[in-house]
């Protein structure tokens, strides 16, 4: 997979080494000639260029990009290098760094980005995850399907403990990927039932959280 990055600051080269490091070959774009440090990252390939103009994206071949990543510290920047990588590239995906909390709400597919970013946001749904008993915890959102990533600890009140997962009364839109046990990853089976203190990971649309979380932990059980 070859992949862009616009940004050579301190995300971008992490993310570039992570990348080559799983095997992709990552191309780092940046303006400013003191962020090209190709010592940093020499497996990748570099650009003096700016990410939002045209011609710079041309030289640097991004139809030819599975991925593009605009990783700068300048939202603005993401956003056109998105917009422009989708509309004028086609590139497949596209995923953009949110700096400013303020600002993620433009950082949607009508600007060209796929997934967005958000540190702050990450962070809070970390400490929300690792302090919350019952109540869903949103941690991802996929842009393109309108659905998202969720957890929940499933308290010991819950009227599903010791219930087989296909017996319990799933909303629609809502489908449970993983159960996290005592430090294992378990693939949930028809016959597997819950327990209390699982991690419940879900993929679901933002309409069913509310009744996911109902039918999990109602609210006389909280």
């Amino acid at each position: 997979m070859r992949v862009a990055i616009a940004g050579a600051g301190a995300v971008g080269r992490s993310v570039a080494r992570e990348l080559i490091g799983n095997g992709h070959r990552v191309l780092l774009i940046d303006r400013d000639p003191a962020a090209l440090k190709p010592e940093r990252v020499p497996d990748a390939e570099w650009l003096l260029a700016d990410a939002c103009e045209l011609s710079s994206l041309e030289e640097a071949k991004l139809e030819s990009c599975d991925v593009v990543i605009a990783a700068t510290g300048d939202d603005k920047v993401n956003l056109v290098t998105s917009l422009l990588a989708k509309t004028e590239f086609a590139v497949p995906r596209t995923v953009a760094r949110v700096n400013h909390p303020n600002n993620e709400w433009l950082f949607t597919e009508a600007w060209g980005v796929d997934v967005n970013v958000s540190t702050p946001r990450i962070m809070s749904a970390l400490v929300e995850e690792a302090v919350t008993v019952g109540d869903i915890v949103r941690l991802f959102t996929f842009r393109q399907g309108n659905a998202n990533l969720v957890e929940i600890t499933l308290p010991e009140g819950s009227p599903h403990v010791g219930r087989p997962v296909g017996l319990i009364p799933w909303p629609e839109n809502t489908a449970l990927v993983t159960i996290l046990r005592d430090g294992q990853v378990y693939t949930p089976s028809q016959d597997q039932p819950i327990e209390s203190g699982d991690e419940l990971l879900f993929v679901c649309g933002s309409e069913s959280e509310a009744e996911l979380q109902e039918v999990l932990s109602p609210e006389d059980e909280r």
